[in-house]
């Protein structure tokens, strides 16, 4: 019996020499891998696929529809083990458009005991594509396919969709870089633009790398700096932070100013639980700010402003995104080309969970336009 490690390396090989043609023959089942690993709005179940194959090859009298020891059938086996020991380190390797953590944690497929047949309602999104991995389990089950050929036919898949959005991302820089010598943006420009990318779908992250871009390249100019930003989806009460970004002076590691990013309004119970982190917290600090791309109400403005005097001198306050950006690049006006490449270098590096490829490939073609029109 190979190791799952080797397993996988062979695999991986096998899918690398055939990403001209499918190694699965059946067309119907070949185009259900297809779609899973093409599925912008749900990247785990590429994962989940990975795992369960990977279990089914390193020991075949596993039953791949059983991927719970809560089932507690000698035929059961752990498939967040398989996922979480070996799936990992694979993707990372090889850098697959995969979920970044164990697919066995999402809300469809965590805290389960069943066996996962196609008549198993798991309540994921989008319903097809659970359905879809359903059915390809079977498959595995009634022999119409071996796992070997769905675990190398999904790398394959995987591949390809990787190579390819690599392709786009370099087309896109290669055009911005063809572009470069032309008149800059100005700073009215570049709010529009940085407008129009927070207007895309599911762009929650951005206000935050919208922030974070001014104080990385202004940080000379205003002595503070920003720490490294931590998981979009880590909590506070986990890492211990006091918001989306901590700045703290230059030559200092004491946070300053604490800064919360919102979509939406802010409320007074935002504000109560900031008070709470910050009476939490095991330094003090001057400044809490929230950031918002939705209407200001004004009574939570007031309740906000009543906090220096209840904390003894921390000022609390809501701003504006875009009017927060648009004062900066109209103070440090020079700094405005600066500031898009550090905003984009913020977004490139974003891991797929926080900002998925479509709105890096967005962003890139509006600023294309943008600069071409200038």
């Amino acid at each position: 019996m190979s190791e799952p490690a080797k397993i996988l390396d062979a695999a991986f090989i096998r899918a690398s020499r055939h990403t001209a043609r499918p190694i699965l023959r059946n067309q119907e089942i070949m185009k259900k891998v297809d779609y899973v690993c093409r599925n912008l709005q749900n990247r785990a179940c590429a994962r989940l696929l990975l795992a369960c194959s990977l279990a089914k090859v390193h020991n075949s009298d596993v039953d791949i529809r059983k991927p719970y020891t809560k089932i507690e059938d000698p035929d059961a086996y752990s498939g967040r083990t398989y996922d979480e020991s070996y799936i990992s380190q694979f993707i990372n390797q090889h850098k697959l458009p995969c979920n970044p953590t164990t697919a066995f944690l999402t809300p469809a497929l965590r805290n389960r005991n069943v066996v996962l047949t196609p008549d198993v309602n798991l309540v994921g999104r989008p319903p097809q594509l659970y359905q879809t991995i359903l059915e390809l389990l079977n498959h595995v089950h009634t022999n119409k396919i071996s796992a070997r050929n769905l675990l190398a036919e999904t790398i394959r898949c995987l591949l390809l969709v990787r190579d390819e959005r690599r392709q786009r991302m370099n087309t896109l820089l290669a055009a911005l870089q063809a572009s470069e010598g032309a008149i800059p943006l100005s700073s009215e420009g570049t709010v529009s633009l940085v407008q129009q990318h927070l207007a895309c779908r599911r762009a929650s992250r951005l206000p935050v790398l919208v922030v974070a871009a001014v104080y990385k390249v202004a940080a000379d100019h205003l002595r503070e700096r920003v720490l490294p930003l931590s998981a979009h989806t880590a909590a506070d009460e986990q890492t211990g932070e006091l918001g989306d970004l901590q700045i703290t002076l230059v030559d200092d590691n004491n946070v300053v100013t604490g800064y919360e990013m919102k979509t939406r309004r802010v409320t007074r119970e935002d504000i109560d639980r900031a008070l709470q982190k910050i009476s939490q917290a095991s330094t003090r600090i001057d400044n809490y700010l929230f950031v918002t791309t939705d209407f200001i109400d004004q009574e939570v403005q007031d309740y906000a402003l009543s906090i220096y005097e209840q904390t003894g001198g921390i000022e609390m306050f809501i701003l504006d995104c875009l009017a927060f950006l648009r004062h900066f690049l109209h103070l440090f006006h020079r700094l405005r080309t600066q500031y898009l490449d550090s905003y984009q270098e913020l977004l490139l590096a974003e891991p797929e969970s926080a900002v998925s490829q479509p709105l890096k490939e967005a962003f890139l073609a509006l600023r294309q336009a943008a600069e071409s029109q200038e």
